[in-house]
């Protein structure tokens, strides 16, 4: 269990410090050719799009292979190298080459969301007769802690160059993405040595054939599959928002006009508050259940908005930050743990393809909605103002699912 949770400590380096921290500011920055900042506010969502969108294709297929083949951990390996090295080459991009900044940045991404695809799906086979919604609060936790860790580092670069022998900001900015890479590679390496993944092991050819046989099963035998299929369509929904809050949040600000560094040191004040916070709302999941856990969550969110759009001072970025560190782990980890109680155990990496699938698929809407939003509107306040209808669309559904815990209805006869 504490090698899997390792993996989350492992790439929310990634999300923090390279999607949600220095990349929406060094591609505004650096790299960007614009200087209108609803130009790259667009592009960035853009970039952010295209990654989801290649999910959206992939997931499931993929997912159905490892299922059926017993290669969770190879395909995780796989986008792991892919994450790792284009986080890496990122360091080598110079100063106005947007383009190969957003390409990189989209293959970093890709390899970040489709490995959550069959890390999350090892949920199940890690809980055994513990609390999935224990099992997953420990993974968002130790990911926020170590997440914040290295941000923390990164941040110090930024503010004092000389200090870490390094000349300048952009060459700190750099140096911390090459750390991010080290960090992300070396941390998994416990979950491939100590997680043992169930079922049997075939040739890859085998697990193609079979897998895909299984999509088309499931595909046919959907309207079987009621409970799964409401909770995907509020997932969607809800996700999206809390997902483009994270993606979108420093370049908001710098929108705004405030501080980069007041923006970073913000963001990493949300990772630390995460930390005790994650770990509270797996107790949560466990005495109100999950469903209820996350409705919480969502009507904090809703709140966030509306106080994002009439944001006028650094100190208010500050104190958003601290409310969505108490609750965006929680809405996330409470989401992963009440799925897996309600998908067939023996396909969870296909439906943990579906449930990243639709989840990043949110994502491809939730960035493009605000850029949108804030380009035809002249105003990024009216474009973060949008993510209200996600944030309440999506409860809705949720109040269709009327308990927690294995349904009957979730599963085909």
């Amino acid at each position: 269990m504490v090698s899997w949770a390792l993996y989350d400590w492992a790439n929310s380096a990634y999300a923090t410090v390279v999607m949600a921290g220095f990349f929406p500011v060094f591609f505004k920055e650096y790299w960007s050719a614009f200087g209108d900042p609803v130009t790259s506010t667009f592009w960035l969502g853009a970039a952010n799009s295209a990654s989801s969108l290649v999910m959206l294709v992939s997931a499931p297929i993929l997912g159905a292979i490892a299922d059926a083949g017993a290669r969770k951990k190879d395909f995780l390996a796989a986008f792991v190298l892919l994450g790792t090295v284009s986080t890496a080459f990122l360091v080598l991009v110079p100063q106005g080459a947007w383009p190969m900044a957003a390409l990189l940045f989209i293959l970093a991404t890709m390899g970040f969301m489709e490995g959550n695809t069959f890390y999350d799906s090892l949920l199940i086979d890690v809980s055994g007769a513990r609390s999935l919604d224990s099992v997953s609060a420990l993974g968002f936790a130790v990911g926020y802690l170590g997440g914040g860790l290295l941000l923390s580092v990164c941040v110090a670069m930024t503010w004092r160059p000389d200090l870490f022998g390094l000349n300048d900001l952009p060459q700190a900015v750099k140096t911390g993405f090459l750390l991010v890479s080290i960090w992300w590679f070396v941390f998994s390496i416990p979950l491939f040595l100590f997680v043992r993944e169930s079922g049997k092991r075939q040739t890859i050819g085998s697990a193609v054939r079979q897998g895909l046989a299984r999509l088309v099963s499931t595909l046919k035998e959907i309207r079987s599959y009621r409970t799964v299929v409401i909770f995907l369509a509020a997932y969607w929904l809800y996700i999206d928002g809390v997902d483009t809050v994270v993606r979108m949040a420093v370049d908001y600000g710098l929108a705004l006009g405030f501080r980069a560094s007041d923006l970073l040191l913000a963001l990493l004040v949300t990772q630390f508050v995460g930390f005790p916070a994650s770990l509270a709302f797996g107790l949560i999941g466990g005495r109100i259940g999950a469903r209820w856990g996350i409705f919480l969550g969502l009507f904090v969110y809703g709140g966030i908005t509306l106080w994002g759009y009439r944001m006028a001072s650094a100190w208010e970025f500050y104190a958003i930050a601290v409310v969505i560190g108490l609750v965006q782990g929680g809405v996330q980890l409470l989401s992963r743990s009440f799925y897996a109680r309600i998908i067939p155990p023996d396909r969870a990496a296909e439906f943990f393809g579906f449930y990243n699938m639709l989840g990043k698929f949110a994502a491809v809407i939730g960035p493009l909605l605000v850029g949108w939003v804030s380009s035809v509107s002249g105003s990024n306040r009216i474009g973060i103002l949008s993510l209200l209808f996600l944030f309440i669309s999506g409860a809705l559904l949720l109040v269709l699912i009327r308990a927690d815990g294995p349904l009957k209805a979730s599963r085909p006869p």
